[in-house]
């Protein structure tokens, strides 16, 4: 049985770590909160661009096909998969779920004779697929706690570069969707090409239900799709890296919580065992003291 002073260095050891992990779920707490109100604040916009790009490719008509975007190459030989993991870990499992789902879907484009060709936000995802053995295209650090618009669009120029060079026929991109700090779903999208259906389609309930205003358009809606089509790549990359962000410090609190609980509960049982300690001392104390007087009677 450990002595009394064992027990004590461990307890003490163990309040430290719990005084830890509560600094660090308040931490995460906090950022999860201004997370939410950055992800609400984007909604409005995100729907207005996309409600203006399908009016715009409604109007443009047959002229979308000309769009490099919107074109769906004939052969996909080299498909770009962008993860979006965190820079930092001590977040449950929210790292290693988006590792094993790219990886698994690295696998699947090699059985069907497709080149993987990888992007990773996140030092985490970089080291982990590096140390596999992968050779990382594009790496993105050091912003995963509070993205901005202008990295969205740099992960975005590097994307649409390599799809409209012809070096990705197809990009598809793989993040934590953000439902609850104690839920958080992986999804994979395909952000390129941006099928033309995908930009025509309604959604729910935009069911037309009568005449469509009449829209005149300066520049043609064609050249103004030129611009569109970039900003809907980069506000989707953007809502994902919010997203991420929200889905990594709602599972940080989460894991942070439960490793304070789980530290009281070890405290706890330590103290029983240093209470078990001390009383089998004060026993071979007692003990020691009576055979002392049995020997001098």
């Amino acid at each position: 049985m450990a002595s009394q002073r064992e027990v004590r260095t461990r307890i003490a050891s163990f309040r430290n770590i719990q005084k830890i992990t509560r600094a660090m779920e308040a931490v995460s707490a906090a950022r999860l909160r201004r997370a939410e109100q950055r992800i609400a604040a984007l909604r409005p916009y995100a729907d207005a661009l996309r409600r203006m790009t399908r009016q715009a490719a409604r109007d443009a008509g047959a002229e979308v096909s000309r769009l490099p975007l919107l074109a769906v190459h004939e052969r996909e030989e080299r498909v770009g998969v962008l993860l979006v993991t965190a820079d930092r870990g001590l977040a449950g499992a929210f790292n290693s779920q988006i590792i094993r789902t790219g990886l698994r879907v690295g696998s699947e484009l090699t059985a069907e004779q497709r080149t993987p060709v990888w992007y990773v936000s996140g030092r985490r995802g970089v080291s982990s697929l590096t140390f596999r053995g992968n050779a990382v295209q594009g790496g993105y650090t050091g912003f995963t706690d509070r993205p901005s618009y202008a990295d969205a669009r740099r992960i975005a120029d590097d994307l649409i570069t390599g799809f409209v060079d012809g070096n990705l026929d197809r990009v598809e991109v793989i993040y934590n969707g953000y439902v609850s700090p104690l839920t958080q779903r992986v999804t994979r999208e395909t952000l390129l090409p941006i099928a033309e259906a995908t930009v025509l389609s309604e959604d729910e309930g935009e069911r037309d239900e009568g005449p469509r205003p009449l829209v005149e358009y300066e520049p043609e809606a064609e050249e103004l799709l030129r611009v569109l089509l970039p900003d809907y790549v980069e506000i989707s990359l953007y809502r994902a890296l919010l997203e991420s962000t929200a889905s990594e410090h709602g599972a940080r609190m989460t894991a942070m919580r439960s490793a304070s609980e789980n530290a009281g509960e070890l405290i706890e049982d330590l103290a029983l065992e240093m209470n078990r300690a001390r009383q089998a001392e004060i026993t071979q104390e007692i003990m020691e003291v009576v055979a002392g007087a049995e020997s001098l009677v």
